[in-house]
């Protein structure tokens, strides 16, 4: 919920941006320092945390991360996995988009100098940005002060956060809420299997062997469910600390693989395949130990609560194993007991419900509990994938999620038939839609995987062309007319001298690495209208790949963010500065924007 109001304020304040000066007819994009905000924090494992906040519509590039010691060398640097996006100029690109944090062991280096580029899917790319960062004391005992700019200052968008902001951002960055609420729905779902229906006559042994009434039923069913939660909550801690050991660990394929196949055998057991259970004489002391208490007192429902929880069927202990398998990898024990905590409240809440009106109220057993047990089973495999993605090369782990996917179109039809036998044709049909079209999917992600694709959601990108197009001779012709510019000295002169002879200039900021550059290159300057237009014009690039002193000073002098950026200057050597384009445009607005320069006298 946090993660999601905070997208919608920046869109928001996004659109807001736009509007003023979208009526003057300009192009618009955020500064470097707002599209991608910066901040520095420690680890507890003596790290240094360098996490980017991205605006929406914009990303950042994977490969073009550096981070380096300014005296010694850091010690290691790791980041994520990105999304691969496919460009028809520059081919695959791994990239970044909302956020991404780079965990660096700084060694004895007292001070970083990071680097990054990104761009704006409208069609701006920005400059690589340079900045110098202190250690913070955490890290290593320097003093902490962080965000000292290098000469390219505008990158900087360093924020220091408090104590305070930084538990708030701890807890934004691992979704508690979304956590527990997913794991309060589990809850919910394992009270509707076998799992936990052996819960149900205990729970009601308690209320009725008391003859309590309602609210009496309310009291007693809340003093079973609150400890057997908090039973649940204990066990999450535990797996959360365990894990603070185990995460390392978990990166290594020795321990990656028996992991994963944990997770299939699991799953196994929620298809049907086997059963899980505790030991015989485990399960024979429990027995014992819950017949003996009595179920009339507060106490006594308190601890069959908790006896139950360590004794519920076990069909249990696939999902439970699989949910502290899950907790014990994040390494968090804080999220570990409140996700397990949701889990045995919302395990409980159909029971309070019982245990408060009867067992009237809830829908009858039969087949459909069996399917919320497959459904588990799947969730189990997805972790066994999620697991080996971390190891596998990305094509092998697309491959696994189509297997995934073409394996719930299968359950799916097999729901279909058994729907269609018992005569509901309308959830026949919906089901039988859901398994055609994940079929689809699971075919093209296979397909994807095959051709060496990575992404999920665009298993199929880059199919359609066998390469990069081609330029035309007409357009590579044209675009030897430009002639280059290397300083804001040298683009001033040249201006000036086509001023005196009544022309007109055009200047393009070009770079190699910006792929909207060659997007206007082919689609805008190749042409012929335009071409036509510009023939009697001087025609400037400046080249800023290099991004060195001389390209920001000229990008700074006429507050260029980044290429492709063009300007119009007219005969008076003014610039017009109302039409000037910033990102991609099609040829016709193009000619438009040049009309209405030379409107402007």
């Amino acid at each position: 919920m946090m993660l999601v109001a905070k997208r919608c304020c920046r869109s928001l304040l996004f659109v807001l941006f736009l509007l003023p000066s979208a009526v003057a007819g300009q192009d618009n994009f955020l500064d470097p320092a707002e599209a991608f905000q910066l901040s520095v924090t420690d680890a507890p494992d003596g790290e240094v945390e360098l996490h980017w906040d991205i605006a929406p519509d914009y990303y950042l590039y994977r490969h073009a991360f550096s981070v380096e010691g300014e005296k010694s060398a850091v010690a290691d640097v790791s980041m994520p996995k990105g999304r691969t996006i496919t460009d028809e100029y520059f081919g695959r690109q791994e990239v970044y988009f909302d956020q991404v944090t780079l965990r660096v062991d700084p060694g004895a280096a007292e001070r970083l100098s990071v680097s990054w580029q990104g761009c704006a899917k409208a069609g701006l790319c920005y400059p690589p940005q340079d900045i110098s960062v202190a250690v913070p004391d955490g890290a290593d005992g320097d003093d902490g002060a962080s965000g000292t700019s290098t000469e390219n200052a505008s990158a900087s968008g360093l924020q220091e956060l408090g104590e305070d902001q930084q538990v708030a951002a701890d807890l934004a960055s691992q979704g508690v809420p979304w956590i527990m609420l997913a794991f309060f729905g589990m809850g919910l779902l394992l009270t509707f299997t076998p799992c936990v229906l052996p819960m149900l006559p205990i729970l009601s042994s308690i209320v009725v062997g008391a003859q309590a009434g309602p609210r009496r039923g309310l009291v007693l069913s809340a003093a079973f469910i609150g400890p057997m939660a908090l039973t649940y909550a204990a066990l999450g801690v535990g797996a959360g600390l365990a894990g603070a050991n185990l995460q390392a660990a978990l990166q290594a394929p020795p321990v990656l693989i028996p992991f994963a196949v944990l997770f299939v055998v699991l799953a196994f057991a929620m298809f049907g395949a086997f059963e899980l259970q505790l030991p015989q004489p485990v399960r024979s002391r429990l027995d014992a130990a819950q017949r003996a208490r009595t179920g009339g007192s507060l106490s006594g429902a308190a601890a069959m609560g908790v006896m139950s929880a360590l004794l519920v069927s076990p069909c249990m202990t696939a999902p439970l194993a699989g949910a502290l398998l899950y907790l014990a990898d994040t390494g968090d024990a804080m999220t570990g007991g409140l996700a397990l905590l949701a889990l045995g409240l919302g395990m409980g809440t159909p029971l309070l419900v019982v245990g408060t009106f009867g067992a009237r109220i809830l829908p009858k057993p039969g087949e459909w509990m069996n399917r919320v047990k497959v459904l588990f089973g799947f969730i189990l495999l997805a972790m066994a994938v999620w697991f080996v993605a971390r190891i596998a090369t990305p094509w092998v782990t697309l491959a696994l999620w189509s297997v995934w996917v073409l394996s719930a179109s299968t359950a799916l039809w097999a729901a279909r038939t058994r729907a269609d036998q018992a005569g509901h044709t309308v959830i026949a049909n919906s089901v039988r839609v859901a398994a055609m079209v994940t079929g689809i999917w699971g075919a093209a992600m296979l397909l994807g995987a095959a051709a060496g694709n990575d992404d999920p959601w665009y298993p199929l990108a880059g199919l359609s062309t066998a390469g990069a197009p081609v330029t035309d001779d007409n357009s590579q012709g044209f675009m030897s007319r430009f002639e280059p510019v290397e300083s804001p000295g040298a683009l001033r002169d040249r201006i000036n001298q086509a001023a005196g002879d009544g022309r007109w200039t055009v200047v393009d900021v070009y770079a190699d690495w910006c792929t909207s550059c060659k997007v206007i290159e082919e689609e805008v300057f190749g042409d012929p209208a335009v071409q036509q237009e510009l023939s009697r014009m001087q025609l400037l690039r400046p080249d800023v790949t290099d991004n060195d002193a001389p390209d920001r000073r000229l990008l700074s002098a006429h507050d260029i963010l980044g290429p492709p950026t063009i300007m119009f200057f007219g005969p008076g050597g003014r610039e017009r500065r109302g039409q000037r384009i910033t990102g991609e445009i099609s040829a016709e607005a193009f000619l438009d924007r040049l009309s209405d320069a030379k409107g402007e006298g």
